[in-house]
């Protein structure tokens, strides 16, 4: 696969740390010189998870609906398995200055329904994402575009148009290296004619330009799968060694993990509850348990009764000091979680395990009891602390601990609040009332699987004041100030060290109370070869070979 580097121009592109995440590959692209080999018309099957919502790009940020959308779109440039940014519709993007882009699209790039992939493509959805009246909820990523507006409908005015192949991107602040870095995150992803015409039937049935494409009409079978098929007509750099993708939407890993060990499922990116202390030994060699870039935590929003203001501030403390991250890691994940030191990822350059203030992340039962203590001067506890979770998946075994280490710690109670799926969860934490104040009264289940490897993705989606993914509607000006300076640093080494000053703000305040760094656990079937878990976990699903 040829890699085309990001063409510069007077300013240097931020060297992005990864680490290569190798399950069992020995194919070509990401991974060696060797093309894959296999039959070429076998279908893969995957696990996965019902989308929230319909599949626009500018309106998924959950793991289910991304998995689909990287597969059947293909924006101006994607993350290979080793975190590095690849040109795929893009021939070409400049930095021209701290505050302007130029992007050169390659010819003959088409949609599936043959459609040519140009620049107003990703002019026009980008401002459809933009729009405040379309509440998509990847809005906040055209934040830095000059035009953009979050309390009125506006144009994204930095969008110029050069011709059918050309666009130039003005910022309103000096943060082109960094958004150049962002230019392969689905929300940037462009958008056949089509869409426009009814955004919501486009949705069920999308029309892509990846590197696969939807099985025809009805191939989304909701709650149940979605089957996907090669696209012949993409020529961007994720070449298809397989016939196409099926991905089922399992209620529960178990049943996924019985699947794969009875060979009817090939890949698994997620090992249950059940199975983590004995899944290496069942697989063999087809087990994967290696670092990621996926962060978890669970957020208490200031909604929630008890939590606002100081109070709140000294509860969240007082939890995160009630929880023993080593024993449930040892114990709950055997070896396949490490408890967090920050709001990031060690896989991801500029982790940090010293931040100031990061004491409040280590298990402290007599702090923790003075910090609840203080609290109740405030206003005395009372009811049930409890965190919301999606039963679809493994979180029912860490929940139930994390709430018993803080019920025996704090003398409250505490338990998990299990809801049907991903998507229940999800409708349930971003739900308001007529006040736009979230109506969810318990802690939710968070976390990050990160959309391009730098610190910035893991900190402005979820913290900063009205992102995307900011479940509990966290403000603080002096974070965002910092979270600014690192993103227009021309320096890596200064960004950095904004970015963690950033952190130790979030280590006062806890607008999330980080748990632990999680490892893909996962495996593949004995009919399956040339599998990679890449960087932020996701199979590599084009590189998979099958055997008849």
């Amino acid at each position: 696969m040829k890699r085309n580097k990001i063409a510069l121009a007077g300013v240097a592109l931020f060297a992005i740390g990864a680490m290569a995440l190798a399950g069992c590959a020995s194919g070509s692209g990401d991974n060696g010189s060797e093309k894959p080999s296999g039959d070429a018309t076998a279908v893969i099957t995957a696990n996965g998870s019902e989308p929230e919502n319909p599949l626009i790009p500018t309106n998924t940020n959950e793991v289910g609906g991304g998995k689909i959308l990287d597969s059947i779109f293909a924006g101006l440039a994607y993350y290979d398995g080793k975190g590095a940014l690849v040109n795929d519709m893009a021939e070409e993007i400049t930095v021209d200055s701290p505050t302007q882009l130029t992007v050169k699209l390659k010819k003959d790039q088409k949609f599936t329904d043959g459609t040519d992939v140009l620049a107003d493509n990703f002019i026009k959805a980008w401002n459809y994402g933009a729009l405040l009246s379309n509440k998509q909820l990847n809005q906040s990523w055209f934040s830095d575009i000059v035009g953009f507006s979050d309390t009125a409908d506006a144009e994204l005015t930095g969008l110029k148009k050069v011709d059918d192949l050309t666009f130039t991107i003005e910022l309103t602040s000096p943060v082109a290296t960094d958004f150049a870095t962002r230019l392969g995150y689905s929300a940037y992803y462009p958008l056949p004619d089509v869409a426009f015409d009814d955004m919501a039937a486009f949705g069920e049935n999308p029309i892509g330009n990846g590197p696969y494409k939807l099985d025809g009409d009805g191939a989304w079978k909701h709650s149940v799968s979605i089957a996907l098929v090669k696209n012949d007509d993409y020529q961007g750099g994720r070449e298809v060694a397989n016939g196409g993708l099926t991905i089922t939407f399992y209620s529960s890993l178990d049943a996924a993990y019985a699947d794969l060990l009875s060979g009817e499922l090939d890949v698994l990116d997620a090992i249950p509850d059940t199975s983590i202390a004995t899944f290496q030994d069942e697989l063999g060699d087809r087990a994967v348990n290696q670092p990621a870039a996926i962060f978890q935590s669970f957020t208490i929003g200031e909604q929630v009764a008890h939590f606002a203001g100081e109070e709140g501030k000294l509860r969240r403390a007082a939890i995160s000091m009630a929880i023993n991250r080593d024993e449930i890691t040892d114990k709950i994940f055997n070896g396949t979680r490490t408890p967090a030191s920050d709001f990031t990822s060690p896989v991801i350059d500029g982790w940090s395990d010293s931040l100031k203030g990061a004491d409040v992340l280590s298990y402290n039962p007599d702090e923790a009891k003075k910090l609840w203590a203080e609290a109740d001067a405030i206003s005395p506890w009372s009811g049930t602390f409890q965190i919301a979770y999606n039963a679809d998946s493994a979180h029912q075994a860490w929940v139930d601990a994390v709430s018993n280490s803080i019920k025996n710690t704090l003398g409250i109670e505490a338990s998990g609040a299990p809801v049907v799926d991903f998507a229940t969860l999800r409708a349930q934490v971003n739900e308001r009332g007529a006040d736009g104040k979230r109506t969810i009264q318990t802690a939710n289940r968070s976390g990050w699987q990160a959309d391009y490897p730098g610190l910035y993705n893991f900190l402005f989606p979820l913290y900063s004041t009205g992102a995307s993914s900011n479940d509990g509607d966290y403000a603080n000006p002096e974070f965002d100030d910092l979270l600014a300076k690192g993103a227009s640093a021309s320096d890596q080494a200064d960004a950095i060290k904004d970015y963690q000053q950033a952190q130790e703000i979030l280590l006062k305040d806890l607008p999330a109370v980080p748990l632990w760094y999680q490892n893909v656990s996962g495996g593949f079937g004995e009919s399956v070869d040339n599998v990679t878990f890449g960087w932020n976990s996701v199979p590599l699903y084009y590189e998979i070979t099958k055997t008849k």
